[in-house]
């Protein structure tokens, strides 16, 4: 009888925690305003890009934007450096969990003027629907929900939405538009490397273009433009980004920290290049091209963009502590 209590008490103890979630998923869904309001406005603003969102029938046979997002998300080769756009809508959504206690504290009220929020959304999508360019309709869609969210509940609402909000901005596929963007990383990346290996390690490398080579013609790398690096450039900036915005609530810091992740990510894809010409000089073209295509060297670039993250921001919350604490040490004005 007692060991039967006991197990019963250890079950329950095992679902405390979901049922503890749960009900705090319940609690947050019935304190949340309006919901029949937002989300029939939002079912309807959806089904508009779902059934008339897509006019470029040739490249995807299909009027939904959604299933053009998806095509444009799953690519691979060139066009495949958006696959990050699948990820957002979790991460935004995760980061409005995050913010929950703080929005549904907030003042509430029907606020008119979004509804010109939801106008200039319709517009951008008519433009991007008859123009055939489904970017331009990607940003109507999610400037229409913004601006359903101050419509059903109000100017405050869309000022504490701005983040996570603004990571929205990642869910618009770059494509074949980051080309030339990609060109001049290529160049400046390949330049670091080979001043690296013949300025510093003494090891020569010769460069031409986006071509690295050692003279006795043992290995030859192109970094091409699917190696360019601009995903770990997109992903380590939405890294540092949201990093920023989580910890700081200074809009200096937050803009220290966006603006760190395009260097660490130059610096990380520096590494793994770096490790794929070490790779070529041990053992060739062979071991070059395995470094190159195995799957825990595709992580390398961001293990130090990473802690280049958590570093400079652990810097930034020290500088803070340091500038709180001598303002708390300041004495009050006295006379002696």
């Amino acid at each position: 009888m007692e060991q039967s209590q006991f197990s019963m008490n250890t079950q329950t103890a095992d679902l405390a925690p979901a049922e503890s979630f749960s009900m705090e998923v319940r609690t947050a869904w019935r304190q949340l305003p309006e919901k029949t309001l937002f989300f029939t406005l939002l079912a309807a603003w959806l089904a508009l890009f779902h059934f008339l969102g897509n006019s470029t029938m040739g490249y995807i046979n299909t009027p939904s934007l959604f299933a053009w997002m998806y095509d444009a998300y799953s690519k691979s080769g060139l066009d495949g450096e958006d696959g990050h756009g699948m990820l957002i809508p979790f991460v935004v959504l995760g980061l409005f969990w995050w913010k929950k206690n703080e929005l549904l504290t907030v003042k509430h009220q029907n606020w008119w003027p979004g509804l010109l929020l939801m106008v200039l959304a319709l517009c951008l999508h008519v433009l991007g629907y008859v123009a055939m360019q489904p970017r331009i309709s990607i940003v109507g869609l999610f400037v229409g929900i913004y601006g359903l969210i101050g419509l059903v509940w109000g100017y405050r609402w869309l000022l504490r939405s701005v983040f996570p909000y603004f990571l929205f901005c990642f869910m618009v596929p770059l494509g074949s538009f980051t080309e030339k963007a990609t060109f001049h990383l290529r160049l400046f990346v390949t330049w670091v490397v080979e001043h690296l290996f013949n300025d510093i390690l003494g090891i020569s490398v010769v460069r031409q273009g986006t071509q690295l080579f050692n003279g006795l013609g043992t290995y030859q790398f192109e970094v091409a433009a699917a190696c360019s690096g601009i995903r770990s450039l997109v992903s380590i900036f939405l890294i540092a980004t949201v990093y920023g915005f989580i910890v700081f609530r200074s809009p200096l810091k937050r803009f220290i920290m966006m603006a760190a992740g395009v260097p660490l990510a130059v610096i990380g894809n520096v590494v793994r290049l770096s490790c794929i010409i070490c790779a070529g000089e041990f053992g060739g073209q062979k071991w070059g091209n395995i470094v190159h295509e195995d799957p825990f060297f595709s992580i390398v670039p961001y293990i130090p963009a990473i802690l280049g993250v958590m570093y400079i921001g652990r810097w930034l919350e020290n500088l803070q502590d340091r500038n709180n604490g001598v303002t708390a040490a300041k004495p009050g004005t006295s006379k002696i």
